[in-house]
């Protein structure tokens, strides 16, 4: 049974949780169970997706339903004019806030040889430090490991920008097996049981198609990703109170 976390007569939005693909992709041929289909099997509609979310990432996810609606709400992730914001873990400290400006070669491109200049697309994303932690667990050189809870806010909607963006600037998010650093991910799996991808789509904000009301649709962490975030809260003050 999937989260709701709104409905009314023209869109419905879930917590989609983490590994189920939004629809059917040829990304993962064997997956059976889909949100789009999930989500229709139990309100008993038809469901049309307006934009996606990673096959590992959780969060808010929105759906139309009915093609007029689903248009106007395309239209706005299309130019920019919705507000997401991710929470994620990443390796290391990062700066308190900052902004990532950088342009991403779309996948599809990445056969053709051509220069990054004319197939690379901008892309522009926010951060914000919310908290640090510091394990007294080695992955490399040093004896403890880094790690931060980030506030992300993307302006743009490239493919993996997110995880991407994180890479970029050496910061990559825990979890991620395509992008990320995989002692840390090792290190985390063996030490706080932490299997997922470490990226939740907490907020959307979008104006509805028909009210013209701005809605503001919440997406509550999933356990998993508490639990986490707990143990490491827990291990970083009890190893701040010996250091004392």
């Amino acid at each position: 049974m999937l989260d709701i976390v709104y409905q009314d007569d023209w869109l419905v939005a879930i917590n989609k949780p983490a590994g189920l693909l939004v629809h059917r992709s040829p990304i993962d041929k064997h997956e059976t169970r889909f949100a789009l289909q999930c989500l229709r099997d139990q309100i008993g509609q038809k469901v049309f997706p307006v934009h996606r979310l990673d096959k590992p990432t959780s969060g808010v996810l929105l759906f139309a339903l009915d093609t007029d609606t689903a248009r106007h709400l395309s239209e706005q992730f299309s130019l920019h004019q919705v507000q997401k914001t991710y929470w994620a873990v990443v390796r290391g400290f990062t700066a308190p806030h900052g902004v990532i400006d950088h342009p991403i070669k779309d996948k599809a491109d990445q056969c053709v040889h051509t220069s990054l200049e004319k197939t690379a697309k901008a892309a522009l994303t926010h951060y914000q430090s919310l908290d640090h932690f510091e394990l007294p667990y080695p992955a490399g050189e040093h004896a403890t490991s880094r790690y931060t809870l980030l506030a992300l806010q993307p302006q743009t909607g490239r493919k993996h920008q997110l995880r991407r963006h994180l890479k970029h600037i050496s910061h990559p998010i825990l979890g991620d097996t395509t992008y990320g650093d995989g002692k840390h991910n090792a290190l985390l799996r063996e030490h706080l049981a932490a299997w997922r991808l470490l990226l939740h789509a907490t907020q959307l904000q979008v104006q509805h198609p028909h009210s013209q009301a701005v809605l503001t649709l919440q997406a509550a962490l999933p356990d998993d990703f508490k639990v986490v975030l707990e143990q490491m809260y827990e291990q970083t003050q009890s190893a701040t109170t010996r250091s004392c």
